[in-house]
């Protein structure tokens, strides 16, 4: 089964866009694959094109040494663009190999040791009242598991503003009433999208009471372990860092040295389903469950399922559909096939491949339109984290 083809859909949904792969083989089979470089997208393009050039007639049975090569034929090897771009296209073989034989994907990692995949439910608020209230809704919808945002401090419409010692203590308060009004059963995290040094988010763990928060999100930026170390002496509230890593390399040092509680992995990130597995081997040998980033689309949650199936070491998958989000990421007509959430959980199918399929046409009719995160600065003017 020779590779003949590979194609990168560009595409906007909802506010954002998304890469979608294609992967296809003199078989007639194809596979789908999602990159998850959010705002970079023609960079990840760039980088398929150019694996493109070599993978045209290869095996698309070698996944493994497909992904070697891919990762190892530059003397730069690895960095978030070309690792996106090599998870697109090893998501997508595993996606066509799996349809080749007639089994889900998860067969192919091992088999399900599931049958669905627990989820958790994020919402925010511009007020205490109202993330209570948003919290009560998701409980009483069903979800135990919450991820609340934090006080944004826009101030005379400068809407890209932020200081983040005004946020904390705000965010802080809320977080306190939150956890009085649902009482300790839920686990009630947050993400604080890596905007804090390690004094403010100490200074937040320390204004709430212990036993406030499950888990505290990605509060600082990634690129130094011990920075994170120095803060894990600060706060007994355990971390989920991971989302921006691009390898099982960068996981290393934060599963080895006990930073992280749970591995924030993402599929789509990290250099597809096959580096996947080797970081949650590597997280299972130190006790650590898995908690996937999910902030893409439905071929992102179903190799994030898949993934799920088929390890031990799993705690909750993000999604990004409930009563408290609007679920732009899961368009309906141009994805006709996808998985579907039952109450908080997805239900592990036995649909041969991923279980997902993409309308091309249509796609072409929601091209690629130019994306910025927001560029927030503080009250300063000087530019801080988004």
């Amino acid at each position: 089964m020779k590779i003949t083809d590979i194609k990168s859909f560009p595409t906007w949904v909802g506010n954002r866009n998304q890469l979608i792969v294609k992967v296809e083989t003199d078989e007639g089979l194809h596979g789908w694959g999602e990159s998850g470089l959010s705002g970079r997208e023609l960079a990840v393009v760039g980088a398929i094109n150019h694996y493109r050039e070599f993978l045209i007639g290869r095996d698309a049975r070698q996944i493994g040494a497909l992904w070697q090569e891919m990762y190892r034929s530059q003397y730069f090897e690895g960095g978030r663009v070309l690792t996106a771009a090599i998870a697109a296209i090893d998501i997508a073989l595993y996606d066509l190999n799996a349809k080749a034989l007639g089994v889900p994907v998860y067969q192919l990692l091992g088999g399900k040791q599931r049958d669905a995949v627990p989820c958790f439910a994020t919402t925010s608020a511009q007020s205490e009242a109202q993330l209570i209230e948003g919290v009560q809704l998701l409980v009483e919808s069903g979800w135990n598991v919450i991820r609340t945002g934090f006080a944004a401090t826009p101030r005379d419409g400068q809407e890209n503003r932020f200081e983040p010692r005004e946020s904390i203590g705000r965010t802080a308060a809320w977080l306190t009433k939150v956890r009085e009004a649902v009482g300790p059963e839920p686990v009630l995290g947050i993400d604080y999208h890596h905007r804090l040094s390690v004094a403010e988010t100490a200074s937040f763990c320390q204004r709430m009471p212990s036993g406030t928060l499950d888990f505290l999100e990605e509060p600082i930026r990634d690129e130094s372990p011990e920075a994170y170390e120095s803060l894990r002496t600060m706060v007994d509230v355990p971390f989920a860092i991971g989302e921006e890593f691009s390898s099982k390399w960068s996981f290393l040092p934060y599963i080895e040295r006990g930073i992280t509680n749970f591995a924030r992995i993402d599929v789509c990130n990290v250099g597809g389903l096959t580096e996947a597995m080797k970081v949650a081997g590597m997280a299972e040998a130190h006790y650590i469950d898995l908690m996937p980033h999910n902030p893409l689309g439905p071929i992102c949650t179903a190799a994030t399922i898949h993934l799920a199936a088929a390890v031990t070491n799993f705690a909750w998958l993000e999604v990004r559909v409930s009563p408290t989000e609007q679920g732009k990421f899961y368009d309906e007509e141009l994805f006709p096939v996808q998985h579907k959430l039952v109450g908080a959980s997805f239900p592990i199918l036995d649909t041969p491949g991923l279980g997902v399929e993409f309308d091309e046409a249509l796609a072409t009719q929601q091209a690629f339109k130019f994306w910025e995160a927001p560029h927030l600065h503080r009250e300063d003017g000087s530019y801080t984290n988004w």
